[in-house]
Parts: C-alpha cells; sequence; structure tokens
C-alpha cells in the first residue's frame, strides 16, 4: 500500500547519505569489532534482520495489519517531517550495524540477504535527496485513498477489530494535516506534482469528502458483520464508527479538497515530465536504476522500446493475415464488434478467466517443482470501485492463510469488456504470474521475514509478464484472437517504455504520449489517457514490466544455451522463484551460479 520505502527525508540527507562503496569502507573498519566465531556473527545477523523487521512493522502499521499483524491495528503511519527524519536515522543505523558484520563464512542465502538489506537501506539513503515526501499524492493515489483501499483488504473478524479501526479513523485527521504540511513544504521548494494530475485528484478527494458517511467506503466495515458478535455490539459499533466519520474524517478530506483547490493546484508545475524539476534529470535517472534495477539509461531503454514495439507489430500483423485481414488496422477495427470477442453477463467474464486458469493449474506441475499451499479465487471488484478500477488486479492473500490470493475482475458494463485479452492477464495477475510467485515467497522458510515481501518491481512485474508469455510456449492461447490480446497485452509494456521515457528525458508533451499510443496499439482512448497520466504521475514505474521480462527470457536462453540437454525448464523456475523478490542483477548471479552447478554436477 505504501510507505516508508517511499517516503525520504530532506533535511539530514547529506549527513545521512552513505554508498555502497561507503558501505564498503565501513565495514573493512568494522571488523575489529565484529564477533569473531561464525557462530556470533549469524547470530548477530540474524538479530540484526529480526530488529530491522519489527522497527519496520511498528512504524508502518498499516503495512503490518495487511499481512494479518494485529498488534497495531488501533494506529496509524506517523507522516511529519521529523518522523521521516528519524525513520532514515534508524535506517542508517541498521546500514552501520549490517556493515560491520563480516559475511565469511555465511552461505549463499545469508550473504543474499545481507545483500538485498543493504541495498534497500542505501537506496533509502540516496531517495532523501530527492525529498519524495514533499509529492505524496497525485490522481493514483495517497493518503486520501490509503484507508478506503485499506478497509477493503483487513478483516473484521472481532469487536476489537472494529474498535481498532474506530480508533484509526480517530486519528485519520492528524495524518491528514500531516501529508498537507509536508505538500506545503513542497510548495515552497517547487516540488508539486503537474497540475493537470492535481485538478483530477481533487475530483477523487470530492467524491470521498461529500459522502454520507455510511456510504463511505470507510464504513464497508460495517456492512457484514461476522454472526459471533452480538446485536447490542453491532449497533454500537455502527454507531460509533459513523459517528467518527461524520464529524473527523469528511471534514479532514473536506479541508484537503480545500487545499488542493486554494493552494496546491495553483501550484502545480506545467510540464508533464519529472525532468521539469530543478534536479528532475538526475532524479529520473535515479527512478529508473531503484525501478528497473538496472544500470541501463534512459535513452537506452527508449531505444529498447522502440525495437519492442516494432517486434510485437510484425507478429500481430501475422495474426492478421492468418485471419484474412489485409493490414493490422482493418482487423483490429473488426474486434469492437465481434459479439463472440465480448462477454454477455459479468458472470460470462468471470467464468471466463476461470475457464483459462483451470488448465493452467493442471500444467504448473510440468512447470514448477515448488507449488503455494495458499488458496486462490476470482472474484469480482467491489461495487464501488467497479466504475474507477483496473479491469484486473490481484491482491495477495494472507501468510496465515485467513484471506485467499484473490484475482479481482471488473464486471461493471460487462458486455463492453473484451474476452480476447482475458487469457493472458489470467496468466499475469493470477496463475503462474502474481500469485504464484507473491504466495511462494510468504510462504518461503529458512529466510528473513523482510525477503518474503520484497517490493522490487522490475522482478515481480518482470515475472508477471514473463508468466504471459510462458503460456505461449506450454501450448496456450489457441485461439489466435487470444493469441492477439496476448500481443496487444505485450506491446501496452513496450510502449510504456518508448513514452515514460520521451515525457520524463526526451521532452515529450502529453500529447506526443497520447499520439503515439494510438499509432501503436488498438487500446481505447479512455484507457490510453488513464494510463499516460500513470506514467506522468510515476516516473519510472511502468518500465519494470518489460525490463524485467526481457531479463528473464535472457536468463532462460543462456541456461538452454550452456546446458543443452541438461536444462530443465522446472528446475529454472524453481530457482528463479524460490528465494523472492530480488535486483535483476542479483537474480542473473544466481542463475549463473545454478548453470555453474548444473555443468558440474554439484549442488
Amino acid at each position: 500500500m505504501k510507505r516508508i520505502a517511499r517516503f525520504a527525508l530532506a533535511a539530514v540527507a547529506s549527513l545521512l547519505s552513505l554508498s555502497a562503496l561507503g558501505a564498503q569502507k565501513l565495514s573493512l573498519t568494522s571488523q575489529a569489532q565484529a564477533p569473531a566465531s561464525l557462530a556470533d556473527r549469524r547470530a548477530a545477523l540474524n538479530d540484526l534482520f529480526h530488529d530491522y523487521w519489527q522497527d519496520y512493522l511498528r512504524h508502518d502499521p498499516e503495512f503490518a495489519s495487511t499481512i494479518g499483524d494485529k498488534r497495531y491495528d488501533d494506529q496509524t503511519s506517523d507522516d511529519s517531517v521529523a518522523a521521516i527524519n528519524d525513520t532514515l536515522a534508524r535506517e542508517q543505523n541498521f546500514l552501520m550495524r549490517l556493515a560491520a558484520i563480516d559475511p565469511t563464512g555465511f552461505t549463499a542465502q545469508e550473504k543474499m540477504s545481507r545483500e538485498l538489506l543493504l541495498r534497500k537501506l542505501e537506496m533509502d539513503q540516496e531517495a532523501a535527496d530527492y525529498k519524495e515526501w514533499e509529492m505524496p499524492i497525485n490522481q493514483m493515489g495517497g493518503i486520501y485513498s490509503d484507508y478506503p483501499d485499506l478497509a477493503a483488504e483487513l478483516s473484521f473478524t472481532s469487536v476489537k477489530d472494529y474498535d481498532d479501526w474506530i480508533a484509526r479513523l480517530r486519528a485519520l485527521p492528524r495524518a491528514f494535516a500531516q501529508v498537507t504540511e509536508n505538500m506545503s513544504i513542497g510548495i515552497e521548494d517547487g516540488r508539486v506534482p503537474p497540475k493537470f494530475l492535481l485538478e483530477k485528484t481533487l475530483v477523487q478527494v470530492n467524491a470521498l469528502a461529500n459522502q454520507k458517511p455510511a456510504d463511505s467506503p470507510l464504513a464497508l466495515p460495517l456492512k457484514k458483520f461476522p454472526a459471533s458478535i452480538p446485536a447490542a455490539e453491532q449497533q454500537r459499533i455502527t454507531s460509533e464508527m459513523l459517528a467518527v466519520i461524520a464529524k473527523d474524517d469528511l471534514p479532514a478530506y473536506m479541508r484537503l479538497a480545500r487545499f488542493l483547490k486554494v493552494s496546491y493546484i495553483p501550484a502545480g508545475r506545467l510540464k508533464p515530465g519529472i525532468d521539469s524539476l530543478p534536479d528532475g534529470p538526475a532524479y529520473y535517472r535515479f527512478l529508473v536504476r531503484r525501478t528497473t534495477t538496472t544500470d541501463l539509461t534512459p535513452d537506452q531503454i527508449h531505444q529498447i522500446g522502440l525495437e519492442q514495439v516494432q517486434k510485437d507489430e510484425a507478429a500481430m500483423l501475422a495474426i492478421a493475415h492468418k485471419l484474412g485481414f489485409a493490414d493490422l488496422k482493418s482487423f483490429q477495427a473488426s474486434l469492437k464488434n465481434n459479439p463472440k470477442l465480448h462477454p454477455a453477463s459479468a458472470e460470462a467474464l468471470l467464468n471466463a478467466f476461470r475457464g483459462y486458469l483451470k488448465p493452467m493449474q493442471a500444467k504448473l506441475p510440468e512447470l514448477f517443482g515448488t507449488l503455494p499451499k495458499a488458496s486462490f479465487e476470482v472474484v469480482p471488484v467491489p461495487d464501488y470501485l467497479a466504475k474507477t478500477s483496473a479491469p484486473a488486479y490481484y491482491q495477495e492473500g494472507t501468510p496465515d492463510g485467513s484471506r485467499p490470493g484473490r484475482l479481482f475482475i471488473d464486471t461493471y458494463d460487462a458486455p463492453q469488456r473484451n474476452l480476447y485479452d482475458v487469457e493472458a492477464i489470467a496468466y499475469h495477475e493470477g496463475i503462474p504470474g502474481h500469485h504464484l510467485q507473491l504466495s511462494i515467497a510468504q510462504e518461503l522458510q529458512g529466510i528473513p521475514d523482510f525477503r518474503k515481501y520484497g517490493n522490487d518491481t522490475a522482478y515481480i512485474e518482470g515475472w508477471a509478464l514473463y508468466a504471459e508469455h510462458l503460456g505461449k510456449d506450454v501450448g496456450f492461447y489457441q485461439d489466435p484472437y487470444s493469441d492477439y490480446g496476448r500481443l496487444e497485452a505485450d506491446m501496452w509494456r513496450a510502449i510504456r517504455l518508448v513514452v515514460d521515457t520521451g515525457v520524463h528525458s526526451e521532452g515529450w508533451t502529453r500529447q506526443q504520449m497520447v499520439d503515439y499510443f494510438h499509432a501503436h496499439s488498438n487500446i481505447d482512448d479512455a484507457s490510453i489517457q488513464a494510463e499516460v497520466d500513470r506514467y506522468i504521475a510515476w516516473p519510472g514505474q511502468a518500465l519494470a514490466y518489460k525490463i524485467g521480462q526481457l531479463k528473464i527470457l535472457e536468463l532462460r536462453a543462456c541456461a538452454q544455451k550452456e546446458l543443452g540437454p541438461q536444462f530443465d525448464l522446472r528446475a529454472f523456475h524453481d530457482q528463479v522463484i524460490d528465494s523472492g523478490a530480488m535486483p535483476l542483477d542479483l537474480l542473473e548471479q544466481k542463475i549463473d551460479a545454478w548453470i555453474a552447478t548444473q555443468k558440474t554436477g554439484t549442488k
């Protein structure tokens, strides 16, 4: 949902920043103080991992709640500048402790854990220079949407769960005030999102601010009480929650809306690209590096995107020819009016997803040695989200199994939805994409907890996009229309490489982004408009999908070439997903080491 990893500070950034080289130097000077024996150093490392994770959960109580840790269910995060500064100060302490532990003799997994945490902490220190906390909201979300989202994600099974939620709602105005103060500082520093995005944000905030308390998504827990809660308690809870929403929370939304209208939107920047900030070019290069976990430059990624667009267009044209169309445009024009390509009802759309997932589920034992224990279900998007939701999205289950992994499908106006893209989405969001990879990560044993929730986007989204491609490799996408849908989804991610770098590094206008999408895809205009605004709001994020997929495909091709008849796709997949999310260069090192052991017959 959010938080610590995305926020960074201003005031002490220059004092706290510590590069990888600095950490190495610190490690050398700290060896004399490090525990001498392997057992002591291993114990020190495990203690550090435990302390770090507990600190993380304590200071991000909303995240703790989403993974089923209820210790902080009555608390909200502290987003004040003082708290943000304190976060980085604590993280530097962890960084120094980590650098002081000599890794000699550690297992490969222990070294991996140490490296992953070291990189995460260093990245947070580097991000501090860019004061990301000064731009905490846009049309893609922020505190105004965090709590409605959280209400839909948590489970409410006891009176305490409801009372904790009420306590959070009482604390929400303070959190709103902190975020508003951070935005005010951003105005002073000239760090504000584009004006036109903020105008769209205001529409969303106003919609939430002007609801009746009972209709607010903050009151979602009241929609269904467990039978175990007595009627009198249900009545008390309902009365208290609605009163807090009416007296505290809706006025907080109204104050935020007024601040947006009067102060924030007028200060919004006019150019869409992040490079229009004073340190924008450097900031974008940092975002590219953080998101893709590579050293690729924006120019290199732009060129990769152009090449991938050309490749996908050629494959799509071949399908059009196979189906008897002279060119791609005439084929694409036919899709809208083909009744076989649109569901008759919401249930038909849900069943289409289930229909593709069932045979893939049966295929999984041939593709993976380890399968998740977590259950999985396909469900419709909640009604209150349906008009504005993405077509589909995945929500992780909880480690204790109390909430299954869920593939949410937006069934709003179902007959206007497309069926030809269902198969690719099913594999991406469900299995073998997000559900399989994220569930396996949560269920891993013998690794620190922080690794079970790694957020390396290039790995996570790269794997999901690879999962779409894998369906083709193992004989699915038998319907040529569905295969076209796969290519259109891949084209979507290829276009992102071009337009994201275009607007944030090449000086493109928003209209150039829209025009490029229309020239190279059949995506409807409404989706294109929303997509380009997403890339403007989240610079670099959209690069992760294709860059990650290409790296996994590259590693597979390398393993096939090096191992020849010894190559085992099942074993390769287990190597990719048996350690949780990680930067792509560490994944490459892991696969290279595996290839070497396969060649020599060692383990």
